[in-house]
């Protein structure tokens, strides 16, 4: 089980470490024959470019704007030793990418290895050890949560599974091992947000440009311009044009920091803390209990989208109702790309019909569960930075197995309590927030206000309704589509998870495979309870 975890305090570090695993040959000039190739009566070839070429067609597209041709080139990498604030608040913060992440769901992390800020003037020595002995704790409540934690999940999935004392010996061993992933993926929660991730991630060359110039854009700029920085010179060692002959660099002044200088009633500057903490509570309080609450939307929506469905099909009103048109777009009997686990939703003409209904939600959820779900970029929404809305009381999201285990919650709740009180005494230090705020744990509630069709609203729904799901983003989902029962019932009925779409239609009902949560949701979505 959780044997044989190291006790001791050490925080291991080290700087990132960028690794180019794949990339095209001849960036520049392949971008420049893709702009050639717009004028010319052929297709031109990299091998063609000359360096008058290079000179002015390279300055005349990437000036003026024209910079889908340096989208064609892609660039894969490896990163080791970034922190997991660093991905949440830059590497992840737009849709223009492709990443492969190390789990903290369900990798165990019995090494303490974290993120550690270079020493300069305002992080000392002494900062330093005070900023190692947060993450080293933090790491102890972790060992301690995921040893105490395991007894409820194995007791939960004990139950689930009709487990017996005829069991079969390999059943219980799936058992034990899915309920100490269970138990991690809870006990996660107390650990820093400087602790180090792992993955593949691959950009466009257009992508690439642009997060050099924007490297400042984050909570984490010093990691953020380190990182981004080797990305750029790995580029130029394959191919230096690519990046030199344009001469741009990272943005220094950014808008969003000029303009946080807050003022009270009486125009006495009202210091950060106590405007977020305002903030917070009016936030919360406008939500009215929920995950996430639905604050606007199309209100024509069904019938725009039966329009756009004619549009398509060339059916008059008379040979397809609104009613009718609705069901073909979302009745998986009569529509079958909603059975596909391949997202073929924007390639589907009649699917894209949905593009024409929006809905936005305002959202409290933790730093983790974020980190999760702004991976669905095509809901995109608009996250804090943290550096600005940061609290000095503790702020944050408790899971359901830890709010009902008595010992489990005074251990969190402590744990909770010592990372923030370690956070704020680097900042009475004079340390700054960008570091103090790494101490932050994965906890850290985070509010946000997210956007999207219902194209794209389906697949994250039929996605994070599933009890696999991880546990906020399926508690916001269902959130969601109850309010969408509300105000647009019609739509509502075919919205579910995969189990509740296949049911009756095809098989297998379930898509997870040996991954199926063991309760036959499908047989009254949305009602089943989910325990675990």
């Amino acid at each position: 089980m959780f044997e044989g975890a190291p006790s001791g305090s050490a925080v291991e570090t080290a700087p990132p470490r960028v690794t180019l695993r794949n990339a095209f040959a001849h960036p520049f000039d392949s971008a420049i024959a893709a702009a050639r190739t717009c004028y010319a009566p052929r297709l031109i070839g990299p091998e063609e470019i000359t360096e008058k070429q290079r000179v002015n067609i390279g300055a005349a597209t990437f000036h003026s704007g024209h910079h889908t041709v340096y989208q064609h080139a892609h660039f894969e990498f490896g990163l080791e030793n970034v922190s997991r604030h660093f991905v949440w608040s830059f590497l992840h913060a737009h849709p223009f990418y492709n990443s492969e992440q190390q789990s903290q769901r369900y990798v165990r992390l019995d090494r303490a290895q974290a993120y550690v800020p270079p020493l300069s003037l305002f992080f000392d020595e002494k900062a330093k050890l005070a900023y190692e002995q947060s993450i080293a704790r933090a790491w102890t409540y972790y060992r301690e949560l995921s040893a105490i934690l395991v007894a409820d999940t194995r007791s939960i999935l004990n139950d689930i599974w009709h487990i017996g004392p005829m069991s079969h010996p390999k059943r219980l061993q799936k058992i034990e091992r899915s309920a100490e992933k269970r138990a991690i993926e809870i006990a996660r929660y107390v650990l820093p947000v400087a602790a180090f991730t792992t993955m593949v991630h691959t950009l466009s060359g257009v992508v690439l440009h642009r997060l050099w110039r924007m490297s400042a854009a984050s909570d984490t700029p010093s990691e953020s311009r380190a990182v981004i920085g080797e990305m750029v010179a790995l580029v130029k060692a394959i191919d230096s044009q690519f990046f030199d002959r344009f001469g741009t660099a990272p943005l220094e002044e950014m808008p969003e920091w000029s303009g946080s200088s807050l003022n009270g009633h009486n125009g006495e500057a009202v210091p950060h803390s106590l405007s977020a903490e305002d903030f917070s509570r009016e936030f919360d309080a406008r939500l009215e209990g929920k995950t996430s609450r639905l604050v606007d939307y199309s209100p024509r929506a069904p019938r725009i989208m039966a329009e756009a469905y004619r549009a398509v099909v060339g059916l008059t009103e008379a040979q397809c109702s609104d009613s009718d048109a609705i069901d073909r777009l979302l009745n998986p009997a009569r529509n079958p790309y909603r059975l596909e686990t391949l997202n073929i939703g924007v390639h589907a003409p009649m699917m894209r019909a949905l593009q024409h209904a929006t809905y936005t939600f305002a959202k409290k959820i933790s730093h983790t569960a974020d980190s999760q779900d702004q991976r669905h970029r095509m809901v995109p929404g608009s996250r804090p930075l943290l550096t600005l809305s940061d609290t000095r009381q503790p702020d944050y999201i408790t899971p359901f197995l830890l709010a009902n285990n008595p010992r489990a919650k005074e251990l969190y709740d402590r744990a909770m309590h010592d990372a923030w009180t370690a956070k704020n005494d680097l900042l009475d230090r004079g340390v700054p927030a960008e570091i103090a705020l790494y101490l932050l744990p994965n906890a850290k509630a985070v509010r946000l206000v997210e956007t999207g069709s219902l194209l794209h609203l389906l697949h994250k729904w039929t996605m994070r309704t599933c009890f696999n799901a991880q546990e906020e983003i399926y508690q916001a989902s269902m959130d969601e589509i109850a309010q969408l029962r509300q105000v647009h019932p019609e739509l509502s009925r075919y919205i579910g998870p995969p189990c509740h779409l296949r049911a009756g239609i095809t098989t297998p009902i379930c898509t997870e495979g040996s991954h199926f949560c063991g309760v036959k949701v499908w047989l009254d979505f949305p009602n089943v309870p989910r325990r675990i």
